[in-house]
């Protein structure tokens, strides 16, 4: 074929390809109107992972499955806006790696809000004023994010999916390496990229910023500095990325959890979180792990926090595999309600990522 027939076929694949979104985004409607009728949650976690995981099948390439992902991130983001004006609240500010979380999962067509703190994340959900919520959990080399998981003791919003993202730290500012004699970053940052910039910037003066999107925006106005950042970050900004992936840890990776009312179906591969309350006696926590081992359940996270109700009074939070309705972790949930004082269920959610 000529380049002349290339771009042909192309130009009629377009045509097919378009005709063929509408019509799926029709479908979409539908489903979408239905569902505000019945009550039920635009936003559903366990089709978004059918979705995926049929997609991966289908696609034979030269599409990486990523890729093949992100187009579909955003055809699906593009049918929740007409369906409705899904707004997203999050920790912000803007162009943090959490509101880069959250295009991740919901795609750049729907409306995102950055809010201060955590509590007013929870709190905008809770109050209906947004309808997911994005936060953060844990991070692979900082460990808990101790705020998000004491949010739950009073709130009844429930973690209906995940999100796990590789965080990949840039250098990035207005002027050459040679040049940079000042970098700024958020604490967390700088500590993830220590070694780093002791090996190629030793005589830089590093100073501390209140998050990775400040630190990019003064190295927007300030002479001779950098940030390091995000991606995102340097394109709300207009620098360039200088580096890229200079974290020392290269299996560096945030979880967030995605904060609704209502949490989906089981999809055969699900994630359960729970936060037990037990009694300040002997063998009171062995007896409430025995549980998980009596019904085969695997237990793959375990944090205490203090209730700040009562001195030395702590919650357990405990994630394992499974849904919360599973016949297995169903018993075992009920059990462990006769061994402790409080179970409360978080949320079931695919464990996809």
């Amino acid at each position: 074929m000529s380049l002349s027939d290339h771009r042909k076929a192309i130009d009629k694949l377009d045509a097919d390809i378009v005709r063929l979104l509408n019509e799926r985004t029709r479908h979409a409607l539908e489903i979408g109107a239905w569902k505000l009728q019945h009550g039920q949650e635009i936003y559903a976690p366990h089709r978004e992972r059918a979705v995926f995981q049929r997609l991966k099948k289908l696609n034979s390439g030269p599409i990486t499955e990523e890729s093949l992902r992100s187009i579909y991130r955003e055809v699906m983001s593009s049918s929740l806006y007409l369906e409705k004006s899904l707004k997203i609240a999050y920790l912000g500010p803007e162009a943090t790696f959490t509101h880069q979380a959250a295009i991740r999962k919901f795609g750049s067509s729907l409306q995102y809000v950055a809010l201060r703190t955590i509590n007013e994340v929870f709190a905008e959900v809770n109050r209906d004023r947004a309808d997911y919520g994005v936060v953060p959990v844990e991070n692979s080399t900082e460990g808990v994010v101790t705020h998000t998981l004491d949010m739950f003791v009073d709130s009844e919003l429930k973690i209906v999916a995940q999100i796990i993202l590789p965080i990949q730290h840039c250098l990035i500012s207005r002027f050459k390496h040679a040049a940079i004699k000042r970098i700024f970053s958020h604490p967390q940052a700088l500590a993830q990229c220590r070694y780093w910039l002791q090996n190629h910037f030793p005589n830089a003066e590093i100073q501390e910023a209140s998050s990775t999107t400040r630190a990019a925006q003064l190295a927007s106005t300030e002479k001779a500095s950098a940030a390091i950042a995000g991606s995102l970050a340097a394109e709300r900004y207009q620098l360039s990325v200088l580096d890229v992936d200079i974290q020392d840890n290269p299996a560096n990776a945030t979880r967030f959890l995605v904060l609704g009312r209502q949490c989906s179906p089981p999809t055969g591969k699900d994630r359960t979180s729970l936060m037990i309350n037990i009694a300040d006696e002997v063998g009171a926590l062995y007896r409430v792990l025995g549980v998980f081992r009596k019904f085969r359940i695997n237990m793959t996270k375990i944090e205490s926090r203090p209730s700040k109700r009562k001195a030395w009074e702590y919650f357990f939070f405990i994630d394992c595999d499974g849904h919360a309705q599973d016949k297995r972790l169903s018993k075992a949930i009920a059990e462990l309600q006769k061994q402790s004082n409080t179970v409360k269920v978080l949320g079931s959610y695919p464990n996809s990522e």
